[in-house]
């Protein structure tokens, strides 16, 4: 029988709605609730589930639908919490779930409670459409919704694979990270199969405290400063590595970017710098703290510098090319905390393939091309263990959508809520039978 999508769609934003009145704020995150409430779905429809409690008020919720054995797993991977809001800026209330002119906003919508919930529909359509149908799934299927991404995910992914291996145990993962876009007229999705990693350096300058009102040579703040600044005049190399690079060559070869391949990346770019982060080691100063009294020089000064690498980048390398620019101004560097670094991850995959028939099927024109994330997201945690994890919200964000992840009035379309079902359903079906 065929699926009544028009009714799918109406119980997807129904969800998605009231996914969106969980305030799962981080911090403090209390994103158990919002799980309970997922889980909750998930149980009615006869999914086995599992709550696993990482601290009070903050748990994770994995869900399996268990297949033959035949293939290793496919996880459906997301995160139940949000950014901090300004509510004062915003139009409509970010934890109403309020849909006005075929839009839904709210906090999370498309950072990603939206795509949570395209994969938890896509969950309860395998239990009715194949399970109750008579199939058999070939390889398990998991609904792993965490907390804590948007704080370094310590009590969310990461926690997970090393207190509970076992639930992510899986061959392939669906996570967010990538998007689809229309570019002059023809769909573009992108698929994140790799990302930076963060490298971030905690700088300190040690001076000598004294009276403000009193000439001095040896102020912290004013080396720090001095440090800084020629920071900031540091000329990085571009670096190409294949994940973008491979992104450059399909968007050529269909017309809708200049071909690269032979040379100009720098003169492409300075029209794109959006697009630098892609090709570039970056480093941007997010913290800076210095002295007790408005009337005391301070003994030391610090600085916080979030560095995102390229793959295949050494971040002891980085740090130590750090260390040479500012030494002479008596500023020590210490990594701010361990890097996790990205391994290589295919794209001539079975999950890679599946996307793209998906996506042909429902828009022949459209392109799909691996790309690499500039931030992070909680694939990282999954690649070190060896998990093809790739970002995919299967999606066609217009600019103004992209623009409020993390932003004021954030939302997601009703119609990118449908796509995304559908789509999200049918690479599933192709991977898992």
């Amino acid at each position: 029988m065929a699926i009544d999508w028009p009714a799918v769609h109406a119980e997807a934003l129904e969800i998605l709605c009231a996914y969106l009145r969980f305030d799962t704020r981080n911090p403090p995150g209390n994103e158990a609730p919002a799980a309970r409430y997922l889980g909750g779905l998930l149980e009615e429809a006869g999914i086995e589930t599992e709550y696993v409690e990482i601290r009070p008020g903050r748990e994770a919720l994995v869900a399996r639908i268990r297949g033959d054995g035949s293939k290793r797993g496919l996880m459906l991977g997301n995160h139940t919490d949000v950014v901090p809001v300004e509510a004062e800026f915003w139009t409509h209330p970010p934890f109403d779930g309020v849909v006005e002119d075929g839009k839904v906003y709210g906090r999370g919508a498309v950072d990603m409670k939206g795509c949570g919930v395209m994969q938890l529909v896509t969950m309860l359509l395998v239990q009715r459409e194949v399970l109750e149908g008579g199939q058999r799934l070939k390889r398990d299927l998991v609904f792993c919704a965490v907390p804590d991404e948007e704080n370094g995910s310590h009590l969310g992914m990461k926690w997970l694979c090393e207190g509970r291996p076992d639930l992510v145990d899986v061959e392939y993962a669906l996570n967010e990270g990538a998007a689809g876009r229309v570019m002059d007229g023809r769909p573009v999705f992108s698929v994140a199969t790799n990302e930076k990693f963060a490298s971030r350096l905690n700088l300190t300058a040690i001076g000598t405290p004294g009276h403000g009102s009193l000439v001095h040579d040896d102020n912290s703040m004013m080396r720090l400063a001095r440090a800084l600044v020629r920071l900031d005049e540091w000329q990085r190399e571009l670096i190409p590595t294949p994940d973008p690079m491979a992104y450059l060559g399909r968007l050529a070869a269909v017309g809708l970017l200049p071909d690269v391949d032979g040379g100009g990346l720098e003169a492409f770019l300075q029209d794109r710098r959006g697009m630098m982060p892609l090709f570039m080691n970056t480093m941007n100063v997010t913290v800076v703290n210095a002295g007790v009294r408005a009337n005391v020089l301070p003994a030391k000064s610090t600085a916080v510098l979030d560095c995102r690498l390229l793959p295949g980048q050494s971040p002891h390398a980085w740090k130590a090319a750090v260390e040479a620019i500012v030494g002479e101004f008596g500023v020590t560097v210490e990594f701010n905390q361990e890097p996790l670094e990205n391994p290589p991850v295919p794209w001539d995959t079975e999950l890679f393939h599946a996307i793209e028939s998906s996506v042909h099927a429902s828009m022949e024109d459209a392109v799909v091309t691996p790309t690499m994330t500039m931030g992070a997201t909680d694939s990282r945690f999954l690649r070190a263990r060896g998990v093809i994890a790739y970002g995919f919200i299967p999606a066609l964000f217009s600019p103004e959508e992209a623009r409020t992840f993390h932003g004021n009035d954030e939302f997601l379309t009703v119609e990118n809520l449908n796509l995304g079902c559908e789509l999200m359903y049918d690479v599933v079906t192709r991977m898992c039978l």
